[in-house]
């Protein structure tokens, strides 16, 4: 009796050549110490706390595509090449100068560009944002973050001092300091500045963008509204601190109480950025004149 096959979908990877697998342990070899002292990063601050998640993320996204990507004929892209040599170089001139972030970025550009070269463009068209997503495990160079952090301080202050003027509560700004009657002073800090908010924000809105937008200019337009969202949220912490200190208690500055406003926040800027994308997405029924 002949052996029956079963008719189910079996579903298997294009081939790829052994050399990939050589040169990704390499590459992996290479980048150990690049990865270890990544991940210290990420567990020691938290505005880069969300970066365990990036990776596997990252692997899901293509995951997702992988019967489509089956069907693909793997190819060779002289761009790829190009590409790793920029990243290799880019990954050279980091080590000798220690810059960490040139370092990090070159490990998603090689990774990205073998993927190019050894799979060709059609595949890389498909997998394109699970690479882009990498770079938000990436911490921003530090030059980048301190410049950016006391002007973003001082204008969640400034609009915080505005707004509460405006309803009512009688204060005085300094700087980046509020100064509330009976002489309380509260300081919108360094982690109060918004770039955390910002950081995770950015990872979410662009996996927003990527999944709901019919168009690349709709879904860019998406992605540029989580700063500004991000902003408005880290500023009405700002106000709920504030007021929460004038008229309960000075405890809304430290332990749960700041850290549940956080968290509020955060959900509030997920809610608008929902808001907006449904917005986008709105599209006008067709009206049958025939009625």
């Amino acid at each position: 009796m002949a052996a029956q096959t079963s008719d189910a979908h079996q579903f298997e990877f294009p081939k790829v050549n052994k050399w990939l697998y050589i040169i990704g342990a390499l590459v992996l070899l290479m980048y150990l110490p690049v990865l270890k002292d990544l991940v210290m990063d990420w567990y020691e601050d938290s505005n880069y706390s969300h970066g365990f998640l990036i990776i596997p993320v990252s692997i899901w996204l293509i995951w997702r595509q992988r019967e489509e990507l089956a069907k693909i004929r793997l190819s060779t892209s002289s761009w790829g090449l190009v590409g790793i040599l920029a990243a290799l170089a880019l990954f050279i001139i980091g080590t000798a100068g220690a810059e960490y972030f040139s370092v990090r970025f070159s490990l998603v550009l090689l990774v990205a560009m073998m993927t190019l070269y050894f799979s060709g463009k059609q595949m890389f068209r498909k997998t394109w944002f699970a690479f882009f997503f990498l770079l938000f495990m990436v911490p921003i160079p530090y030059v980048i973050y301190f410049s950016l952090t006391f002007p973003m301080q001082l204008f969640a202050s400034k609009i915080a001092s505005i707004t509460l003027g405006l309803i009512g509560l009688p204060l005085v700004r300094l700087g980046n300091v509020l100064y509330l009657p009976g002489g309380q002073a509260l300081e919108v800090a360094e982690a109060c500045s918004g770039l955390r908010s910002i950081m995770s924000l950015l990872a979410l809105g662009a996996l927003l963008a990527y999944f709901t937008q019919d168009s690349k200019p709709k879904a860019l337009f998406l992605f540029v509204c989580t700063v500004p969202i991000a902003i408005l949220g880290n500023v009405m912490r700002i106000i709920f601190t504030t007021v929460g200190t004038y008229a309960i208690s000075e405890q809304f500055v430290e332990g749960t109480l700041h850290e549940m406003a956080g968290m509020l926040v955060f959900v509030f800027s997920m809610i608008m950025l929902l808001i907006v994308s449904s917005i986008l997405q709105w599209k006008k029924l067709p009206v049958d004149i025939s009625q």
